[in-house]
């Protein structure tokens, strides 16, 4: 459901240069010292995410975005959605997880107003920090991705994402080279690939298909899964529920059971409601978000807690411009 855009009217193309001026001001609000705290109590899996990059949007509705989703969601959620919208979006955001003691502070833009090509992009990049008196986990998240329109129903994405991941904590065994982490190192620098798959067989209804790190990195850092979404859309209500297995986090395939529901009311104010169930962290979450978007501009604020298993709390806060608005940029080709 593409409440959170309006048709745009313009393309251009500084995708990258436009990313470049954000993370320069996203930078600014990442301090490299963090006040100093108790470890935390959680499993570094839960704060961790499955290195899944929130957007207000997607923790509104505890993830179920595979289908329904558009703009900077579609570049951290599902690639080929970056086709089905014409946007030329700017957006920073930021999170918050209290219990996991983890920030994380991103910058993305993306543009699906193409030439004759037809191709959409995006790029985006979050640096993020968690449980600095604890594992002491830093990592740098890049991603970039491209869609193409097969059809105006039919839409395939491909998406890249490159970490690099330290981790200097204390372990259970103390200062030991057994659990005391790589002080200085970096004990995760790589790729991964993502692929997606997108049909809306009309304005109603909507089913995708979505891999991460499909080249098997190995590791708990870049897992592995898989899995789908079906979206329902009636004028400015909609909902969705998805699935994903995950291959490699756990010692075994675990799912993850999504459902949201979003509504835009007296065209500028959103709501979304959602619910997440968690197989390895054997946890329930709600989540909820507002919203107030403008020809111009967004602004989104959501919140996801956990209310049976480990008690975490996640707080994302995003604002995103939309450049396509503002008559600065060159009207889009509609050839399909």
């Amino acid at each position: 459901m593409s409440i959170s855009t309006r048709d745009a009217r313009a393309r251009s193309p500084r995708l990258v240069v436009s990313l470049a001026v954000l993370a320069s001001v996203g930078s600014v609000c990442v301090r490299e010292g963090v006040a100093h705290a108790d470890p935390s109590k959680l499993s570094p899996q839960i704060g961790y995410n499955y290195d899944e990059i929130e957007t207000a949007r997607s923790t509104g509705t505890a993830g179920a975005q595979r289908a329904a989703s558009n703009s900077l969601t579609a570049l951290f959620v599902n690639p080929a959605n970056l086709a089905a919208t014409h946007v030329y979006h700017l957006g920073a955001f930021a999170q918050i997880w209290p219990e996991a003691s983890r920030q994380s502070y991103g910058a993305a833009a993306v543009d699906s107003i193409v030439s004759s090509a037809r191709v959409a992009g995006g790029v985006g990049a979050t640096w993020n920090f968690q449980d600095s008196d604890g594992v002491a986990r830093k990592w740098t998240d890049i991603r970039f991705a491209l869609a193409y329109p097969v059809s105006n129903q039919f839409f395939l994405g491909l998406g890249g994402r490159y970490m690099w991941l330290s981790e200097d904590g204390v372990g259970p065994l103390g200062t030991s080279l057994a659990s005391g982490g790589l002080p200085n190192a970096r004990i995760v620098r790589g790729f991964a690939l993502d692929a997606g798959a997108t049909l809306k067989a009309n304005d109603h209804f909507a089913i995708s298909i979505v891999g991460n790190d499909l080249n098997n990195p190995g590791h708990g850092f870049q897992p592995t899964s898989f899995g789908g979404g079906a979206n329902v859309t009636f004028g400015d209500f909609g909902g969705e529920g998805d699935l994903v297995a995950d291959f490699t986090t756990w010692d075994r395939t675990t799912v993850r059971a999504m459902f949201g529901l979003e509504a835009l009311l007296a065209d500028h104010f959103e709501a979304r409601l959602g619910y997440r169930y968690d197989d390895g962290a054997k946890s329930h979450a709600f989540a909820g978000g507002l919203g107030y978007i403008e020809r111009s501009f967004d602004v989104d604020v959501s919140l996801r807690r956990t209310f049976i298993g480990a008690a975490a709390s996640a707080v994302v806060f995003g604002f995103t411009y939309h450049l396509d608005a503002t008559g600065l940029t060159p009207t889009p080709n509609e050839s399909f």
